[in-house]
């Protein structure tokens, strides 16, 4: 049964073998989707949950609302990602001279791990009409990176400086949004 004190420790100790370690502990975790939730909880409402952080290591609840979208985005570290309920679209890009293009995309289910690399571009896209939980764990300070992150706005595709509190934001509005449209039907 999955322990979120076991998986942090494991975490801990797998960060120095790198993302393959780390991927190996989140698929085992993902593989007990249902006592991932027993333990996390059943979620309340969307957002970005730390469970722990230090300077190599990052682990986070990430709860999407329904049909929720984010930006591109780079993390500037290696993260591997696990979802534990619902679905995950991801997008991948690359750069070209003046903004970013479209390079692939890869959808995620129950169960379901996904290893970025550093460098990576992705925007995320909860396509169905509840709340998606995802694990991902990160191998560094995902909220003060070594390096700037970057985002990308999602009409114009033009590069800005990452802000954590307006991502904060997007969830709760995302949510909201959702809240509106569900009590009016």
């Amino acid at each position: 049964m999955f322990d979120k004190d076991r998986f942090i420790q494991d975490c801990m100790t797998a960060v120095a073998e790198g993302q393959g370690a780390i991927r190996e502990v989140v698929v085992e975790a993902v593989a007990d989707s249902v006592g991932m939730m027993s333990e996390l909880g059943e979620p309340e409402h969307a957002g970005i949950t730390p469970i722990y952080r230090s300077p190599d290591l990052t682990i986070i609840n990430f709860v999407w609302a329904p049909c929720m979208c984010l930006m591109p985005h780079n993390h500037q570290m290696f993260s591997v990602v696990g979802i534990y309920a619902g679905r995950e679209d991801n997008i991948f890009w690359r750069r070209t001279e003046a903004t970013i293009e479209a390079a692939g995309a890869k959808s995620l289910g129950v169960g379901d791990v996904a290893t970025l690399g550093r460098d990576i571009i992705h925007s995320v896209l909860n396509p169905i009409g509840k709340m998606t939980c995802a694990i991902h764990v990160y191998g560094g300070d995902f909220f003060e990176p070594d390096e700037p992150r970057s985002e990308w706005d999602h009409e114009t595709l033009i590069e800005r400086p990452w802000n954590i509190d307006k991502v904060k934001s997007l969830f709760r509005e995302a949510e909201a949004r959702f809240n509106t449209t569900t009590t009016r039907t």
